[in-house]
């Protein structure tokens, strides 16, 4: 392993490290200043942001990048603008640190609690979306934390401009200098270095395919916690009303296909199947969905290809969409919990028994009754942006914002008892 790579890496890690020490005690009005001052940071180097960011664009189209890689790169005035709400809508989230939770008062009079603290220095670990680094950057100071980024290489130059941008402002309002750190190599060597910084890394935390994260996860010896794929699934059920769920369908897939929450797999009652699909197919051929079918579905879908065991699995980051077909609840049920990432599922259904049947029983971080699997996100759950969605039960599970990245420690008040 190149020397040159792993102290780069170790010196940035160590910077951060030493800054969380003091990040943790600025008060909530110094840190919601820097945060509003890195928005309007990101403001005023607009330009600059887009500049950088014609170059990954180009470079990727060069290289023959898949089209969806492409959109998740593309940082338009839209999406600029997104970063700045982004960080204002974090600024104004409510403020955890230091409160006490769960006070007790034991029969010798020590009054025993929770503090709420920050987790201390995050590791980021991304790939193609350079948006990705304010937004992470946003939620790790709200919540006390500093941070150390990685970003991917098709969006080095964008996700590079965009963190000297937020640390500059942040340290101008008093941030501790250092506590935004971004590894500017596009060397792979880096990230080897940053699984194994346990003296550094409180807490890492991979954004990207399942490919990219299950080799973050098998290799790391930090804390990580697993933002999973999002092979997520719609069920429609007997009792459901199919427009809307044809409209749902259509949203999941259709809206942004590219993103982890868009619908990836249709399962039907074999009841409605038939019926269900003469409403839906001629909206999706139309906006250009690629259909895919099981085994027992290919006769209700002339032409449509096959699905492999491992099309079951994957996550459909494009335009293909799968169809399953059911005997009942129960069917649909297995079949999600087998194939499914555990990230985002849907049921559409009249019924409520029903209904809760199906979120009971599936093993997801997100499980819906009616409405798009779009809507798995921190800042549609009211929790501003997000730094990832967890599909893991330790330490948080689902979209992870401000209160996701805190962590307690024991307080414990005395007057003077002594252990007998």
């Amino acid at each position: 392993m190149s020397t040159t790579v792993k102290d780069l890496v170790i010196e940035k890690a160590r910077k951060a490290k030493e800054a969380s020490l003091k990040a943790a005690l600025l008060p909530e009005e110094s840190r919601i200043r820097v945060l509003y001052a890195m928005a309007v940071a990101i403001d005023k180097a607009r330009k600059d942001i887009k500049d950088a960011n014609d170059i990954d664009v180009k470079l990727a189209k060069e290289k023959g990048l898949p089209a969806p890689i492409i959109d998740r790169l593309v940082l338009n005035d839209s999406r600029i603008n997104g970063m700045i709400d982004g960080l204002k809508d974090v600024a104004k989230l409510p403020d955890y640190l230091g409160h006490i939770v769960e006070m007790s008062k034991r029969p010798n009079g020590l009054l025993v609690g929770k503090m709420v603290v920050p987790l201390g220095c995050i590791g980021i670990v991304y790939e193609a979306r350079p948006n990705v680094t304010a937004d992470a950057a946003g939620i790790c100071i709200k919540s006390g934390n500093t941070i150390i980024l990685r970003g991917g290489s098709e969006a080095f130059n964008s996700s590079k401009k965009i963190a000297e941008v937020l640390s500059s402002a942040a340290e101008k309002e008093g941030f501790p200098k250092g506590g935004i750190q971004f590894i500017d190599t596009t060397d792979r060597e880096a990230v080897d270095v940053l699984l194994k910084a346990r003296k550094y890394i409180d807490l890492l935390i991979p954004r990207g395919g399942a490919e990219f994260i299950e080799k973050v996860v098998s290799m790391a010896q930090v804390p990580v916690i697993e933002t999973g794929a999002g092979n997520c699934h719609v069920y429609v059920d007997e009792p459901a009303d199919l427009d809307m769920a044809a409209a749902l369908v259509y949203n999941g897939k259709v809206q942004r296909p590219s993103v982890c929450n868009a619908t990836k797999k249709v399962i039907l009652h074999e009841a409605v199947a038939k019926q269900f699909l003469s409403i839906t197919l001629p909206k999706l051929k139309e906006a250009g969905v690629e259909f895919l079918v099981h085994e027992n579905a290919k006769s209700l879908i002339s032409g449509a290809k096959v699905m492999t065991e491992p099309e079951l699995y994957e996550e459909f980051l494009d335009m293909r969409l799968g169809f399953i077909i059911v005997k009942g609840i129960d069917e649909a049920i297995d079949h999600v919990n087998k194939y499914s990432s555990h990230h985002t599922e849907t049921i559409v259904t009249r019924d409520y028994s029903r209904a809760m049947k199906f979120i009971n029983a599936v093993d997801s971080a997100v499980v819906m009754w009616n409405a798009s699997t779009r809507f798995t996100d921190g800042a549609e759950f009211g929790m501003g942006a997000e730094i990832g969605i967890s599909t893991q039960k330790l330490h948080a599970r689902g979209p992870m914002s401000v209160k996701e990245l805190t962590t307690t420690k024991f307080v414990v008040l005395g007057s003077g008892q002594i252990r007998k």
